[in-house]
């Protein structure tokens, strides 16, 4: 009977100090006269007008907790990483709307319908970039206010809430890359909106046949690039630069792999010949550039500046080994 009465004090025991343990952290978590740490990596407090300090949760847009909890407001400025990194989503969009303008119009050279296209679409694509930085605080200014991009975690703070005592989850989601996630967003929106507002009257008088399937392509092609911005920004900011050259080296091949007459010379003719040829060629060169200076931010300016001049390469090692490749020179015994 002891041994029962004192299994049954343990267990009072231990009930009551969990639960004297569990107000007391909640007690944590409420507003309080000294600003005191909120569990989680992204939970903050702000300061009332009071004096005192609010409860924890997510700190305001453009403010982001400190070391102590404290929601401070952002006053840094986006780095070259950072303004590379825009520059690839606005560079994203600009390409699939040049490809989806030169596939619509089925044409097999420049012409003056599809040039006025192509200029309507960079148009669009720079227009609502700088309204883009215009509407972004501090407002009406080019410069931009933003939080330090620290560790991949600041783009997914969805998937950080902490669940003290595993009772309450703490929402505390928020923008910690303020404002590089949203103000894709932005551009977007601004983007679909400037097409829709210029480029149908311009598809009307040009290309009236096939110009608007290239609208229609834009209307798929951006929410698409909107869902993969919400799902994998952060892996989209940290890995663009190898995914430009990657794909600036694969689109290179695909370019000369879609001549029929894969021999040396005619590869160099048809290449210096069309002006067509010219302008892919040096939109491959500049995005593989692109990348390069992503990877290196030009960190050793001399060095870093030399490999930029080895964008040419990939084409040169095409040509160069074509004819090794040809299927028709490939015997089977």
């Amino acid at each position: 009977m002891c041994g029962r009465q004192h299994l049954f004090y343990m267990l009072i025991t231990l009930y009551t100090g969990t639960v004297a343990s569990a107000s007391a952290y909640d007690i944590e978590l409420g507003p309080g006269n000294q600003l005191t740490r909120c569990p989680g990596l992204y939970c903050g407090r702000e300061l009332l007008p009071n004096g005192t300090w609010s409860n924890c949760g997510a700190c305001p847009r453009g403010f982001r907790t400190n070391g102590t909890s404290a929601c401070i407001e952002c006053s840094d400025n986006p780095e070259f990483y950072d303004w590379l990194y825009l520059g690839f989503m606005a560079l994203l969009a600009l390409v699939l709307h040049w490809f989806s303008i030169d596939t619509a119009a089925k044409r097999r050279s420049f012409c003056k319908e599809v040039l006025v296209l192509h200029v309507s679409a960079l148009f669009e694509i720079v227009t609502a970039a700088v309204l883009t930085l215009l509407m972004s605080d501090p407002m009406g200014s080019l410069t931009v206010r933003s939080c330090r991009t620290e560790k991949l975690s600041d783009w997914y703070t969805l998937l950080h809430n902490p669940n003290p005592n595993y009772d309450e989850t703490l929402h505390c989601t928020q923008e910690a890359v303020y404002p590089l996630y949203t103000m894709v967003f932005i551009f977007y929106a601004l983007s679909v909106l400037l097409m829709l507002l210029v480029r149908p009257w311009l598809a009307q008088h040009f290309l009236p046949q096939h110009g608007k399937m290239s609208i229609y392509a834009a209307l798929y092609f951006f929410p698409t690039l909107a869902l993969i911005q919400a799902v994998f920004g952060g892996l989209i900011y940290y890995s663009f630069p190898y995914v430009v050259i990657i794909l600036s080296v694969i689109s290179n091949a695909a370019h000369f792999a879609f001549k029929l007459d894969q021999s040396m010379r005619f590869l160099i003719v048809s290449t210096v010949t069309d002006i067509r040829n010219i302008v892919i060629l040096l939109g491959h060169w500049l995005l593989h550039a692109y990348g390069i200076i992503a990877i290196t931010q030009l960190q050793d300016p001399v060095f870093h500046s030399a490999l930029v001049a080895l964008v040419p390469l990939p084409a040169v090692f095409y040509i160069l080994t074509a004819r090794f490749t040809d299927p028709n020179k490939l015997h089977v015994d």
